[in-house]
């Protein structure tokens, strides 16, 4: 054991026995947090208008506050925005996360708290780095540097009162001067807006460092590593990068990554450790490598709630951390110290266990798809895209699925079918078995869709449009949405991303 890591397994010890602790007591935890929260809001606009006051319990609270989406809470926003104090949190809003989302989809303006920023955000990142060195006391991941492909715009102001930048940006800038040492690539190429121009720096810059460990994204985090590799003429990242131990990412499912990053990094000893990070906070953190189930950190002063996705609008179905059931999908409702208030944050999840509580991260709220009652979320689609990949050799590098409504489809009226456009890195060996091992897997992941499939009840076998590698890219460059943490789209109930993609895929066949 090196003697950083001595140190480090020293000063991190009191906070896995805190983990250890809202582990072992999670509901006293969060009633704690809970009233905590309610203490400081009851000190707000927010709080004064919705009768909030310490001690007020909590079957009163879920009465007096309703559940916001972010069009409700947009008015709270604009007036922090203009410079308005303690609009819903009793602290100054040092930022505004410009939460970018998926393609195409609007911007969000989420406030980030001084306190919040110190709470959650920069907490996660050291819950991290607490777990990985008890896990491995051998480990000399934290004797070089660290990799982080930050977003690609700048903190700035907008003609607002308070910066706005995206969640990466803000924490590159207030990453302690310390830490900065163990960090690549500097800040200044890091909040560079430009993704082609930083990629292009770090691969001058970073392949010369130290390298042992990266963090981000794994398909842009893909895009960079693979442009590192084409700069360096080596046959694997370990090449560039022999003591690379660790990729710390979140945002989207690993699952379709795994094999290309294996490629990349061909060692038994690169570990793989999802994240579950968003503008709103940082809530779960694996405690194993090579797994997508996240311990839902419970002590980040944060108020938790769920929403079972049956149950879509239906408020009163919402239940506190109690009332949850291992295996139901769930849509999550935070109260935090950002100043967000019973905030549906528009991610679903579906517990694993409770004792601890553990998760999956399944999908987002309106990225789904049931136009025939199938009900295809993210989860579904990532395990029947990875099923198919791994029976046909394939490797895929990025998709996106829409429905073929009734009608559409050329002597079926009464039928529909649902049409992915894939790029792949390696094409199936035979694409009639890829898609149908597509199908077969989210029959079985997707009871609902099995039933509309069962002979062609209601849908039709899936067709599979594949488009050239760099498509998805190209798409986002020519409309300078390049990399930061915009995500493509993975399940649309409609279909206007889908025939865009395709319209700009045929324009570049010419």
């Amino acid at each position: 054991m090196s003697f950083v890591t001595k140190i480090l397994r020293f000063y991190f010890a009191p906070r896995l026995r805190a983990i250890e602790y809202f582990k072992a007591h999670p509901i006293e935890v969060q009633q704690k947090q809970y009233a905590r929260l309610v203490k400081a809001g009851a000190k707000t606009a927010f709080g004064k208008e919705k009768g909030l006051h310490e001690g007020l319990p909590y079957s009163e609270f879920r009465k007096r506050v309703p559940v916001m989406e972010y069009a409700d809470f947009a008015p709270y926003s604009e007036r922090i925005r203009q410079g308005e104090k303690r609009v819903t949190w009793n602290g100054p809003v040092g930022w505004f996360c410009k939460s970018s989302g998926t393609t195409g989809s609007v911007s969000k303006f989420i406030p980030l708290t001084k306190q919040g920023l110190k709470d959650s955000h920069m907490r996660g990142p050291l819950d991290i780095a607490a777990i990985y060195t008890n896990l491995y006391p051998n480990s000399n991941t934290f004797l070089g540097k660290m990799l982080t492909l930050g977003g690609s715009k700048r903190l700035e102001k907008s003609g607002d009162k308070i910066p706005v930048g995206d969640l990466s940006s803000v924490l590159i800038d207030n990453t302690p001067r310390i830490a900065m040492k163990f960090r690549e690539p500097s800040k200044k190429i890091a909040l560079l807006p430009s993704f082609d121009e930083k990629v292009d720096l770090i691969c001058q810059t970073s392949t010369q460092k130290d390298v042992r460990a990266f963090t981000g994204v794994p398909s842009w985090n893909l895009v960079m590593m693979q442009r590192v590799l084409e700069y360096s003429g080596k046959q694997n990242l370990l090449e560039v990068w022999p003591n690379m131990e660790l990729f710390v990412h979140g945002g989207m499912s690993f699952k379709p990554y795994k094999a290309q990053y294996e490629k990349l990094f061909p060692s038994n000893n690169m570990k793989y450790f999802e994240t579950y990070n968003a503008s709103e906070g940082f809530f779960g953190i694996a405690e194993q490598p090579y797994t997508d189930e996240m311990l839902l950190m419970l002590d980040y002063n944060c108020f938790y709630e769920f929403l079972p996705t049956d149950s879509l609008g239906d408020y009163s179905k919402v239940v506190p951390l109690e009332g949850v059931e291992v295996g139901k999908n769930y849509a999550l409702i935070i109260t935090s110290s950002n100043g967000l208030w019973r905030y549906l944050i528009g991610d679903t999840i579906s517990f694993t266990q409770t004792t601890p509580y553990k998760f999956r991260f399944t999908g987002r709220t309106k990225l789904f798809v049931n136009a025939f009652g199938e009900e295809v979320i993210i989860d579904n689609a990532e395990s029947a895209i990875y099923e198919a990949c791994r029976q046909t050799g394939a490797e895929i590098k990025e998709y996106t699925m829409a429905p073929i409504f009734m009608g559409d489809i050329e002597g079926e009226s009464s039928k529909g079918a649902h049409e992915w456009v894939v790029s792949f890195h390696r094409e199936p060996s035979d694409m009639e078995a890829f898609v149908d091992a597509l199908d077969k897997a989210l029959q079985e992941a997707n009871s609902d869709y099995a039933t509309k499939r069962k002979n062609n009840f209601t849908l039709l076998r899936p067709t599979v449009t594949r488009v050239a590698p760099d498509t998805f890219e190209e798409l986002l460059r020519s409309e300078g949405r390049l990399g930061g943490q915009i995500k493509i789209p993975r399940l649309s109930g409609e279909r206007t991303y889908i025939e865009r993609l395709k319209a700009f895929a045929q324009t570049r066949q010419g």
